[in-house]
């Protein structure tokens, strides 16, 4: 090992040599302006220590004086002095092995994938190996040229920091597998941004991660790994299966249904099998749902349990019950407004149910029930703005509860869309507004593919005289004809 022990007078030596600032490029040659030193001396337990010094003890003083020297300029250049230097041939044999240009080389290949003279510093004093592992080389050469040194500072300071350099071996080919799986190749470094990269891939073999994504293949496979890369940090055994079987038993073994909602929120697979099936019992006991029943809410709403059973899921339930729904009712409602259940009450709800109450709903009525469903699919603003376009258009409080008992929807669609289809009744249809109270629907179809084409179409034959209940609601055939 190289232990840079000099004279007594060690400060005689460093004046001596003039060490160059450091360029950030270590490409730089390293020149050493040196002037005639005088013989090392070296006391006997130093010797005895110091097989690197022995082996090479009868190189003239001018030689080994410039290898030193090399070595301490190499080192300064990102910012490990003489001490740490000394320190790190001390602890490490394995660097007095490599010619200085080796080790020059290995940083500069460190360099090019984005670690700064900070980064090197720490990297190299507290883990010196990656200088010497033979491992490393083949990676770095596959990180710089074939993932274009794409993958992210973090991602690389963990994986060099905190990986020991026998996991990194295969690297390649893991990331080949992904591809090889269906993974694009341009997506590849975004998967492996996302991923904890020890986990996902050094700590496995590749027939390991090659079964994971072979289990995930049923269910969105990898379209499910490149919407939550995160999905391949699991392990197999006691976390993908388990969680995944939940879903497969709740659905009756539909996979296709599965991978919807895995695709659809990818997080469910973060809750244990514990925490879902305790949400499933509640739907089972509190609301009396059958296991179908409480996948298509699932399905619809798999965020659901992310939400607090007896803080969120309980009360609204009870709201909901207390309004005189039974568990068909609410199975009903919640797969048509699954939002119900997570959005905040003070924030949120209560706000809509006085708007509600105010023009006119009583409270804890079936009525209100239906009214809260469709309000749940809309902002409270956009609730209020509804409320009063049909005000100003001279409709009543009673008119709008009378209009929604009919067609609840009309609460949640946008207000501008609204005034378009009202303002094109009254002005080009010449119809009365009142004419909403027998037929609200007429607000739920879509402006210029139905309403408009259909009144052009037929005014010219029927006149303003036609039912628009009967021109809007006739299938395309009879209304063309056909």
């Amino acid at each position: 090992m190289l232990l840079l022990h000099l004279s007594p007078n060690r400060s005689s030596l460093c004046s001596s040599i003039t060490f160059h600032p450091f360029p950030l490029n270590l490409s730089h040659s390293f020149q050493l302006s040196l002037q005639p030193q005088p013989f090392f001396s070296l006391t006997t337990k130093q010797q005895s220590n110091n097989h690197f010094f022995r082996r090479r003890c009868t190189n003239s003083v001018a030689t080994l004086n410039t290898q030193i020297a090399s070595f301490i300029s190499l080192f300064q250049q990102i910012g490990i002095g003489f001490v740490e230097t000394q320190t790190l041939f001390t602890n490490n044999p394995d660097l007095t092995s490599l010619p200085l240009d080796s080790l020059r080389t290995r940083l500069l290949s460190l360099h090019s994938l984005g670690f700064d003279r900070v980064t090197l510093y720490q990297l190299v004093t507290k883990r010196p190996t990656v200088l010497t592992d033979k491992e490393i080389d083949p990676l770095l050469t596959f990180l710089r040229d074939e993932l274009q040194g794409e993958i992210e500072k973090e991602q690389l300071n963990r994986l060099f920091f905190a990986t020991e350099p026998r996991f990194l071996v295969g690297f390649p080919q893991k990331v080949q597998l992904l591809i090889d799986r269906g993974v694009p190749v341009y997506k590849v470094v975004h998967v492996l941004n996302k991923v904890n990269l020890q986990k996902a891939l050094c700590y496995r073999a590749v027939d390991e991660i090659d079964k994971i994504i072979a289990f995930l293949e049923p269910f969105s496979g990898i379209s499910l790994i490149l919407k939550r890369p995160a999905v391949l940090n699991f392990d197999l055994e006691s976390q993908l299966v388990p969680r995944v079987n939940v879903l497969t038993e709740l659905s009756g073994g539909d996979d296709d249904s599965v991978g919807k909602v895995l695709l659809r929120f990818p997080a469910f697979l973060n809750y244990s099998v514990e925490h879902v099936e305790e949400h499933v019992e509640f739907l089972r006991s509190f609301v009396d749902l059958g296991d179908q029943e409480i996948f298509r809410i699932i399905l619809g709403f798999p965020a659901i349990v992310t939400a607090s059973r007896e803080r969120k899921l309980r009360p609204r339930i009870q709201f909901l019950k207390d309004c005189g729904l039974d568990s068909g009712d609410i199975f009903k409602f919640l797969i048509k407004a699954p939002l119900f259940l997570s959005h905040s009450f003070y924030g949120n709800i209560v706000h809509k149910l006085v708007l509600l109450v105010k023009i006119g709903y009583r409270y804890r009525t079936r009525d209100l029930a239906m009214a809260m469903r469709s309000a749940t699919r809309t902002n409270c603003e956009n609730l209020r703005k509804v409320i009063g376009l049909f005000l100003s258009y001279g409709l009543t409080c009673e008119d709008i509860v009378a209009m929604a008992k009919k067609h609840p929807q009309i609460l949640q669609y946008n207000n501008a869309s609204l005034e378009k289809k009202m303002k094109y009744l009254i002005e080009e249809m010449e119809r009365d507004i009142e004419e909403l109270l027998v037929f609200p629907a007429f607000l739920g179809y879509k402006f210029d593919d139905r309403i408009k084409h259909r009144f052009e179409v037929k005014k010219s034959t029927r006149g303003g005289g036609m039912s628009i209940n009967k021109l809007l609601t006739v299938s395309n055939e009879r209304f063309t004809g056909k």
